[in-house]
């Protein structure tokens, strides 16, 4: 692998024709695109699945929000609770319909992930979302509603940082870059700071070479996997994958590609990328198991497409916003991917 020396680079590369998805017939429809986001704007918060119980947390949740230039309006809801979820699954239902409905409001944040994105699922005016496209915004547990809405709704959505999370520099000028400027960036990993004669932090692992374009979808493993057999999860055919994890032991991420493999989903893909598994090892003293890049190797240089680990996807302090169902192509030798179209009209 090549060490990574920037971090956003090539915005406006080259357009390409977009592949769209199929309806219940078969017959392909347009992938809409949402608003772009301006300063001014009134933006939604949701907690689709975890509460935030410290007033204080949510008051740095609207100051960052108001560092991005916009205006933070919160769900009817939002400070709801009920036992480890923010609210019943109707009220937190309620909330997100309420966000596409209000004209006012310009784009959808999740203030945090959690679990519970799937439960409010079957209470979702698809219609109404799919009438009023509007940027959703969030990772993790909101992997869930991502698929959903790629499924369901056909217009563009952004795995990047909640409204909680750090917003750091590569964060912001990742987001700002998709959000804002609607801009086709080309994501690699920066160089990392660590001293070392040869950097080890932020690197990437190329399992199968090669270059390919695809809609990217995905998110959170655990997430999406659960999803497997519902209505909610969108036509993986030509797709890349991205997906990313957290406090997971090597020998549930095995089960979990698995799963995919056995589902149908790994064979339809044309490229995979394997972002950040936050703490994902089995730290027993006894352990001699599989490392996370033999179960990746095992699952994914078998497909016989192109496929890397490491992108900043995830559970980190930065990371990448990833239009989900836009067009993409991937190099998996330089660990990179190229946004290839525009996410906002």
């Amino acid at each position: 692998m090549h060490d990574r020396r920037t971090a956003i680079a090539g915005l406006g590369a080259l357009a390409a024709a977009l592949a769209l998805p199929l309806d219940k017939a078969g017959a392909k429809t347009s992938l809409r695109k949402p608003p772009r986001l301006r300063p001014g704007d009134t933006v939604g918060l949701i907690e689709p699945a975890g509460f935030t119980d410290d007033a204080f947390d949510l008051a740095l949740v609207k100051e960052t929000i108001s560092a991005m230039g916009l205006v933070p309006k919160a769900a009817p809801h939002l400070t709801a609770r009920y036992g480890y979820l923010a609210g019943k699954d109707k009220e937190r239902a309620a909330d997100v319909n309420a966000m596409y409905a209000d004209d006012a409001v310009r784009a959808v944040f999740a203030v945090r992930g959690g679990w519970g994105c799937a439960r409010i699922l079957p209470y979702l005016d698809f219609d109404r979302i799919r009438a009023h496209p509007k940027l959703l915004i969030g990772f993790s547990d909101i992997t869930a509603l991502h698929m959903a809405f790629a499924a369901k709704a056909g217009f563009t959505t952004i795995h990047g940082p909640n409204a909680a999370s750090s917003w750091g520099k590569l964060s912001w000028d990742s987001f700002r870059s998709i959000a804002f400027d609607g801009a086709t960036p080309v994501y690699s990993n920066p160089q990392a700071s660590d001293d070392r004669l040869v950097q080890r932090m932020w690197r990437t692992r190329t399992f199968r070479p090669g270059r390919a374009t695809g809609r990217l979808l995905g998110g959170n493993l655990t997430v999406l996997t659960a999803l497997m057999g519902t209505p909610y999860l969108p036509d993986f055919n030509g797709a890349i994958l991205f997906i990313e994890d957290t406090d997971e032991a090597e020998y549930r991420i095995d089960r979990m590609l698995t799963q995919l493999s056995l589902g149908g989903v790994l064979g339809k893909l044309a490229g995979v990328v394997f972002g950040q598994c936050t703490d994902c090892r089995n730290n027993g003293p006894s352990y001699s198991g599989f490392t996370l890049s033999e179960v990746l190797q095992q699952h994914l240089e078998p497909l016989g497409i192109p496929a890397f680990q490491g992108a900043l996807i995830g559970h980190v302090a930065n990371q990448f916003s990833i239009p989900v169902g836009a067009q993409a192509e991937i190099d998996a030798a330089e660990g990179t991917i190229r946004i290839l179209e525009a996410a906002v009209s």
